[in-house]
């Protein structure tokens, strides 16, 4: 099984495209800056606030890599569709 998840910061203005085995385990990790030197705790995002869950990490894989293509419009787009309020879903899947 995979995960793609998107994390955003506080103000929503950047957004950060990642896959995963373990969404809880890897959110935990961003929320946490338990990697000082990424790109999410340099922008402070740690707000979860979309995800998909696919059959395989190759499935999540090309999903990922399908999404960074898109422009920003269509990424808050696919957001606001699944999470209108763009509220943190973490607390929803731990």
């Amino acid at each position: 099984m995979g995960f793609i998840y998107i994390v955003t910061n506080r103000a929503n203005n950047a957004l950060y495209i990642g896959t995963t085995a373990n969404l809880i385990q890897r959110i935990y990790q961003h929320k946490e800056h338990l990697l000082p030197q990424s790109h999410t705790a340099k922008y402070n995002e740690v707000k979860l606030v979309y995800y998909e869950v696919h059959e395989t990490m190759l499935a999540a894989i090309t999903r990922e890599k399908q999404l960074k293509k898109w422009n920003r419009a269509w990424k808050r787009h696919l957001i606001t569709k699944f999470n209108p309020s763009w509220r943190d879903l973490y607390n929803e899947i731990i």
